[in-house]
């Protein structure tokens, strides 16, 4: 070998050497910018959630909490990682490491689950229905506000292009004309229909922090494998959908308050020991436009669950695929959705973090969207019409 030669491939290993060099840099420091969180409850959607954010590869997950062993294994399984098992909060909160936690417990732990995450210091990722009751709303917008940490709420609408286009293509600039109608419809949930037998308390299940603050009652298994059937714990078919819904509805308007509502349902097939109606319709009233929903765990024939809307000189439907506008005079224009709503929304989430901006469901809008429905929800508890009072700070009769 001469010396030519042998310079040559000096000068090839070195180039090789700095290059892999800085790949591994560019990998440490790819791994050390990921957002460290926890998982507190791995249920079915905490676990569609996270597998979003786990998608953006902008984030590592360092911790399942969740009171029942069996939701742990399957979330482990279902992300084919090891996380660190917690069944208490408050030990995931006391983890330094942690950055952020996406809170997907039952609807009735969601204020407590947020006011301690907030206080430990920690970003909030908040499944909808943000309020379980109507006087927690205040409370959590204060706590968010007082913490100055990033909450982002689970009404994945808000990160939707496609909604964003419409808002601004139609709405904001009265396409439509008057909208005097906004109808809201979704129905046939098989997971809410399943048949549920008794079966002795898991060993691996802590009942105690399943009730949180909710009344003290014995174990029985349907009041956790089924949680939305009872009051309790979730507000049924209007927290779970109208939520999402009047979101989008109250978006589109510009009107965040309703001035009253009136509710109807029951339970007309599932007499299998639920509290929570099966079936329920809500007719809301803003100011010179109405919110009517419609929904049934039932299997209703329901091809594009979404919110109509009807004005005096167009429609418009959109649901999370697509949107299509109908003027009353033209041809029809359909635009479709692009990309997944629960990664655009988990990744509007860290971009707010990371630049120290606005998410696009920050606190506000998550209570907005709640506090319709917690008026439906009186109106069908109460067998009346219900309005908010001057201040909006509580439910009257009329």
């Amino acid at each position: 070998m001469n010396k030519t030669t042998l310079r040559r491939r000096t000068f090839l290993q070195g180039i090789a050497s700095t290059a892999l060099t800085a790949a591994s840099y560019a990998r440490v420091r790819g791994a050390n910018d990921r957002l460290v969180m926890a998982l507190v409850g791995s249920g079915r959607r905490g676990r569609e959630v996270m597998s979003a954010f786990l998608k953006t590869e902008r984030i590592e997950l360092r911790a399942i909490c969740d009171v029942y062993d069996v939701q742990r294994g399957r979330a482990k399984e279902a992300f084919k990682l090891a996380p660190t098992e917690i069944v208490a909060l408050e030990e995931t909160l006391q983890r330094k490491d942690i950055d952020a936690v996406l809170i997907a417990t039952p609807d009735h732990l969601h204020l407590a689950h947020t006011l301690a995450t907030l206080k430990a210091g920690k970003h909030v990722y908040l499944e909808k229905p943000s309020s379980h009751k109507f006087e927690e709303g205040s409370k959590l917008i204060a706590a968010v506000k007082q913490s100055g940490k990033v909450c982002q709420t689970g009404t994945q609408q808000r990160s939707g292009a496609h909604y964003r286009r419409a808002k601004e293509e139609y709405f904001d600039k009265g396409k439509l004309g008057q909208v005097i109608f906004a109808r809201a419809v979704w129905h046939d949930f098989p997971w809410q229909r399943r048949k549920i037998a008794p079966q002795p308390k898991p060993a691996g299940l802590d009942w105690e922090r399943f009730l949180g603050d909710a009344p003290k009652v014995a174990y029985d298994w349907i009041r956790y494998d089924s949680w939305r059937y009872f009051p309790d714990y979730g507000g049924g078919l209007l927290a779970d959908i109208l939520t999402h819904w009047a979101d989008v509805a109250q978006w589109m308007m510009n009107e965040t308050r309703p001035l009253n509502a009136v509710a109807t349902g029951g339970i007309y097939h599932l007499n299998d020991g639920r509290v929570n109606y099966d079936t329920v319709n809500a007719i809301l009233q803003y100011q010179n436009w109405n919110l009517t929903f419609e929904s049934s765990v039932l299997p209703i024939r329901n091809e594009r669950p979404g919110v109509l809307f009807q004005g005096t000189e167009g429609t418009l439907e959109i649901t999370r695929a697509d949107y299509v506008f109908t003027p009353y005079k033209g041809e029809p224009t359909v635009v479709k959705a692009e990309g997944n709503l629960e990664v655009a929304h988990a990744t509007s989430f860290l971009d707010a973090i990371k630049n120290g901006t606005k998410p696009s469901a920050d606190i506000e809008t998550g209570i907005a969207a709640c506090n319709p429905v917690h008026l439906a929800k009186a109106a069908y508890w109460h067998k009346k019409r219900m309005r908010f009072d001057e201040t909006a700070t509580k439910m009257l009769s009329d």
